[in-house]
């Protein structure tokens, strides 16, 4: 079969590593909350042979590479409506999918934060994530409050799922090899089906305070409060970096309650 070409305008890095792939799919846990497992931008399949050898999943294959989709067809011909040539970002989750959800990927490195979202956005349904992501995407998923690493990503995803850094990865498994470190992570949903407070306010605090993170919170998210009724309000004397996803969300109530 031919080969397929790694194209760089969709940041394609295809792994070479069957050990690195196996150590990816075996990162699964799905422990009886789902059967359905989506592949995202799959290439050559290296990961899929793997997923496809677990008989308890329900695996789908979808990348927006038409090269890559034709190239799948013939490997994996008992796929049939399985395997998708579209975009991750455009599916429609709950029409596609019957239920719970897991979606596992070596993950196109110029559209991470794109895919992070589209997963917050299908929370209902995406009960895990596993997935390559460049190093610094990865750090940023996974990092601690008072980090530097620690940022807008960081608390919209830890908001919803618990998120484990997995291991590193070097570059030189990659073909073509990028530029950069990467690393796998797991993203695991948590109990929290709503935050408590007003969300969409929640996400404007967040916003507000990382856009201005060398500023208090006191000036960064002054647009969106009474200021008069706030003046002794601890939380807003620290930095957004400072603050837990339950500190936000205590935050975003007070704001609600003295606006």
């Amino acid at each position: 079969m031919t080969l397929v070409r790694a194209k760089k305008h969709l940041g394609q890095h295809f792994l070479t590593d069957k050990n690195i792939a196996a150590k990816i799919v075996e990162s699964l846990r799905p422990e009886g909350k789902y059967k359905q497992v989506l592949e995202v931008g799959p290439g050559m399949g290296i990961l899929s042979d793997f997923l496809l050898q677990k008989t308890a999943y329900e695996v789908s294959l979808v990348d927006i590479d038409t090269e890559s989709y034709l190239f799948l067809q013939k490997k994996y011909p008992q796929l049939g409506s399985k395997l998708l040539n579209a975009d991750f970002l455009q599916m429609d989750f709950a029409t596609l999918f019957d239920g719970p959800l897991g979606i596992i990927g070596n993950f196109p490195y110029n559209i991470s934060s794109q895919i992070l979202f589209k997963v917050l956005d299908n929370r209902a349904q995406v009960v895990e994530v596993v997935g390559m992501f460049q190093k610094e995407v990865a750090e940023r998923c996974s990092a601690e409050a008072g980090s530097k690493e620690y940022g807008i990503l960081s608390v919209f995803l830890q908001a919803y799922y618990k998120v484990e850094y997995l291991f590193t990865v070097k570059a030189g498994v990659f073909n073509p090899p990028p530029k950069v470190l990467s690393a796998v992570i797991r993203l695991t949903r948590n109990e929290t089906a709503e935050l408590g407070c007003d969300e969409k306010l929640f996400w404007q605090v967040v916003k507000a305070g990382f856009n201005q993170r060398r500023k208090t919170l006191r000036n960064a998210v002054s647009s969106l409060m009474n200021k008069e009724k706030m003046t002794d309000e601890p939380l807003l004397d620290l930095r957004a970096e400072r603050l837990t996803v339950e500190d936000f969300v205590k935050l975003t109530n007070l704001i609600t309650a003295n606006r």
